[in-house]
């Protein structure tokens, strides 16, 4: 997938967000719930994964669209992490540092706020069969890791991601959901030249049957 040039934040910022496309493909469905019509639903996240893509043009209406599903359902917090996803994109389609920072900023505001709205209920499954609590907390672990270290969001999007692989939800979790959170923790584990632990969740992505194997069956050769 092509990444265009952009600054530092927001390379990093989108390299979080394409890690976590094949999710948004494989788990995002209307929920039964869900105030917005599935017409609705499928447009706007149809806009999020051209962004996450590399799509610019689609970034501004992933952001509006999604944004506006999660003001209509404002008790699930999948949207708003969604939504906050989509807003911190936003940081890529200006040259103006001030309007980066006021997009991440922003976005990471509606990920904060989908997070601490979290409760037991939330455990249900929502999308798919994905209980909305680790789809959440994937989705804003993803953004978190990927952040340069001046937002101080390493450390926390960590102890999400272990939070979602150790969740006694996790294993019944539908396996495109798990593909990608093991995909995403072996990639973090090289980061972090912890080789062994990284072939471990590579390994589990790649025997998985799901869209993110041929990643990681890559990553694997190049370990």
């Amino acid at each position: 997938m092509h990444t265009p040039p952009t600054t530092q934040p927001a390379r990093l910022m989108l390299s979080a967000l394409l890690l976590s496309a094949a999710l948004a493909g494989a788990t995002l469905a209307p929920p039964a719930h869900a105030a917005a019509d599935a017409a609705a639903f499928s447009a706007a996240t149809g806009e999020f994964i051209k962004a996450v893509d590399g799509n610019d043009s689609a970034v501004e209406a992933a952001a509006q669209q999604l944004g506006k599903l999660s003001q209509a359902e404002p008790q699930d917090p999948v949207l708003r992490a969604y939504a906050g996803a989509a807003t911190a994109m936003k940081a890529r389609t200006t040259l103006l540092p001030w309007k980066k920072m006021g997009a991440a900023e922003d976005g990471l505001a509606l990920i904060d706020k989908a997070l601490a709205q979290l409760t037991p209920a939330h455990d249900a499954p929502l999308y798919r069969g994905t209980p909305a609590s680790l789809e959440t907390r994937f989705v804003a672990a993803g953004t978190f890791l990927a952040l340069p270290s001046m937002f101080n969001r390493h450390e926390r999007g960590a102890k999400l991601l272990d939070e979602v692989l150790k969740s006694p939800l996790f294993d019944a979790a539908p396996v495109g959901f798990k593909a990608s959170v093991w995909l995403r923790a072996g990639l973090e584990a090289q980061k972090s030249q912890r080789s062994d632990e990284a072939r471990q969740w590579l390994q589990k992505a790649a025997a998985s049957g799901a869209p993110q194997a041929a990643a990681a069956q890559a990553k694997l050769k190049a370990l």
